[in-house]
């Protein structure tokens, strides 16, 4: 949390003004306005009207700056004034069961709450030789993610998968399951309509009452989608600061890289890889290093990612799954067949499952493993008839078990699995398997 002093430095205007010269695309540039990166700015307009910036670069004598709401009436010879050169959010536990905007204000149509503390809006992840290793796991409430891809706390997982294979409802019911203490839930570019079926539907009042949520819709400047992510951030790292095991959901990574690359292109970067900026990529880790394991707490982080033309390799992805400790795939073709959660269970991975778990349980996971991977090379052959039983021990095994296997990987989106549970099911399934095949037949 910041201190007196540094909340003053923060909040003191300034008398540094300036005047617009211009406006290209999404961004107004000023003259006479040397405001450093980042630093908030006030543009007066007409009839005394003032339009919120942030300052994002500097082209020869001029300053560019991403205006946070609509610039309409802005025009030559306005004033430009500094706000602020530092940002800080208003937090507290008053902040649990609220709806924020991407500047930490409540939006729920509730009296804003009483707030006593400041947190920094843009913090250093913590330093990589005084991260506690991540040694216990966190239980998700999804039976198919705690036994087969469990995660610990402080983990950094992506959620990977196309529009419309349930993602949101997969969040849904991380934030009502968790055994985390806290849930901070950032919605960042989602459609008006689908923020309040996320809350009413897949959140629900149970899962609000521990949770904060951060919402910057799509028809919201760039500039507000990416410090919405920022903002949920910060919040979490506040509350993992008081010692709790929080969980952050960000749902989508993919469009806070598009808001940055809008943002980006506006100040005249090159484009790269698919007319992404070099900032995009530089953003991200900073992003999500912040989440992890702390001395008091920890921020366990779940990211969705939008795969673009169901291609796990298009930029985005290919760049968050390198930064993350483990990955969740959807299948839309599990989806398409009423397979949910959607989790294609070979296609994903935990990278501290095996620091969080005992022996047992990752030799029944292996198991499963096997006889998914199985089922799905010899598909082919099952299906038409072409395989004949006896020919070989494993797909055997794999068709007899197929049935038990999915009654374990699905679930129904208002049913709970509790850790304990989906551990003794899964040696359940490997004890099955191991049955002699004629005492499997009687």
């Amino acid at each position: 949390m910041l201190n007196i002093a540094e909340q003053l430095d923060a909040i003191l205007p300034t008398a540094l003004s300036g005047r617009v010269t211009q406006t290209v695309g999404t961004t107004v540039s000023a003259v006479g306005f040397p405001a450093p990166v980042g630093a908030i700015a006030e543009i007066k307009r007409d009839r005394g009207q003032l339009l919120r910036a942030q300052v994002i670069g500097f082209r020869d004598s001029s300053t560019i700056l991403y205006p946070l709401g609509n610039s309409s009436g802005v025009r030559r010879g306005n004033r430009v004034r500094l706000a602020r050169t530092s940002r800080w959010l208003r937090v507290g536990n008053e902040l649990l069961g609220r709806v924020l905007d991407a500047e930490g204000n409540a939006v729920d149509g509730t009296p804003a709450p009483a707030l006593r503390n400041r947190a920094p809006f843009d913090r250093r992840p913590p330093h990589p030789c005084r991260r506690p290793p991540i040694d216990a796991p966190l239980a998700t409430g999804i039976r198919a993610i705690d036994g087969l891809l469990t995660c610990g706390r402080g983990q950094r997982m992506g959620i990977f998968a196309a529009s419309g294979v349930g993602k949101s409802v997969l969040l849904g019911m991380m934030a009502r399951f968790s055994s985390a203490e806290v849930i901070v839930i950032g919605l960042i570019g989602e459609r008006g309509r689908e923020v309040g079926e996320f809350l009413r539907r897949d959140l629900g009042p149970e899962g609000l009452t521990r949770s904060v949520v951060v919402v910057a819709t799509s028809d919201e400047p760039a500039m507000l989608r990416v410090n919405a992510a920022a903002t949920a951030t910060a919040i979490a790292e506040y509350f993992r600061d008081q010692g709790k095991d929080v969980l952050l959901l960000v749902d989508s990574l993919t469009r806070v890289a598009l808001a940055q690359r809008e943002i980006g292109l506006a100040a005249g970067e090159p484009p790269t890889t698919r007319g992404y900026p070099p900032s995009v990529f530089a953003a991200l880790p900073k992003l999500v290093e912040r989440a992890g394991q702390a001395e008091l707490g920890s921020i366990t982080a779940f990211y969705n990612v939008l795969v673009e033309a169901d291609d796990p390799n298009e930029p985005i992805s290919d760049a968050v799954r390198g930064l993350l400790d483990g990955h969740v795939w959807l299948s839309r073709t599990l989806a398409s067949r009423g397979h949910y959660p959607a989790i294609d269970v070979l296609e994903s991975l935990s990278r501290v499952m095996p620091t969080v778990t005992n022996e047992e349980h990752r030799q029944a996971a292996a198991m499963v493993r096997e006889l998914l991977a199985t089922q799905r090379d010899h598909e082919d052959m099952i299906s038409v008839g072409a395989y004949q039983p006896g020919t070989n021990l494993t797909v055997d095994r794999a068709v007899q078990m197929q049935e038990a296997i999915h009654d374990y990987l699905t679930q129904t989106a208002d049913k709970p699995s509790e850790p304990n549970e989906a551990r003794d099911k899964l040696l359940a399934l490997r004890a099955r398997a191991e049955q002699p095949q004629d005492q499997e037949t009687e």
